[in-house]
């Protein structure tokens, strides 16, 4: 008979179901989901869902009560900086129970239960519903032509960032071609120099008076000779 029986004792007594509960509740805000049955999962959704409600509520007091139901400082933490900040615009059902069939064995009723807002299948899902609706006629038309277009700008853009360089290049080529120039004006201007030693060398012929110049002596020479001969006249 079900007379007045409004607990489910799961089979244990008050201290092992406690701790069962303890246990579950840290590895279900840890883990953000665990799978058990569903006659553990219901009770269990009573035991977390009021502490997770007073995880809103950042204050020594509310960590404080929070502890005595789960008694794992980790588990607090996590509460109160993760599953906290994520739950404060709901205002409740914090629990979702998915029924995944019977166990094999003992053909017991297997259940997922998680927190909502850290479902990720369900948001992805969504997502994709949106992208749908999005989509239109010619969609592949589109996928087709962009990739073409791609194709056709990468080439010009390397051309245009390319050849500025390579101007460049040719212009520093032709800037050097004017030092070599003015080296070569420089050897240029060194061969005036060089005449001009020659020059030097050709006032030899300055010399070749001095000589002229001794040889006249033989006509100073020849001025007494005469002298001579027009004295012998007059004797």
């Amino acid at each position: 008979m079900r007379h007045g029986k409004k607990f489910n004792h799961l089979g244990r007594k008050t201290a092992h179901r406690k701790a069962m509960l303890t246990n579950m509740a840290c590895s279900l805000i840890e883990h953000k989901r665990i799978t058990t049955t569903v006659a553990k999962a219901k009770a269990l959704k009573k035991y977390v869902e009021p502490l997770v409600n007073r995880s809103k509520d950042d204050s020594t007091h509310s960590r404080r009560v929070c502890f005595r139901y789960l008694a794992s400082k980790d588990a607090v933490t996590e509460l109160f900086r993760e599953v906290g900040p994520k739950v404060a615009n709901r205002e409740g059902g914090y629990t979702r129970i998915i029924r995944t069939g019977n166990r094999l064995g003992d053909n017991a009723d297997m259940c997922l239960i998680e927190l909502v807002d850290f479902n990720e299948i369900y948001g992805t899902e969504a997502k994709k519903k949106k992208t749908r609706r999005s989509r239109r006629g010619g969609g592949k038309q589109v996928k087709d032509s962009a990739p073409v277009a791609v194709e056709e700008t990468v080439p010009v853009e390397e051309v245009t960032e390319e050849s500025p360089a390579e101007e460049v290049v040719t212009d520093a080529a032709a800037e050097e071609v004017p030092a070599e120039e003015v080296a070569t004006d420089a050897a240029a201007e060194e061969v005036p120099a060089e005449e001009v030693a020659t020059d030097a060398a050709e006032e030899v012929p300055a010399e070749e008076v001095a000589t002229d110049a001794a040889e006249e002596v033989p006509a100073e020479e020849a001025a007494p000779e005469e002298s001579a001969d027009k004295e012998k006249k007059e004797d």
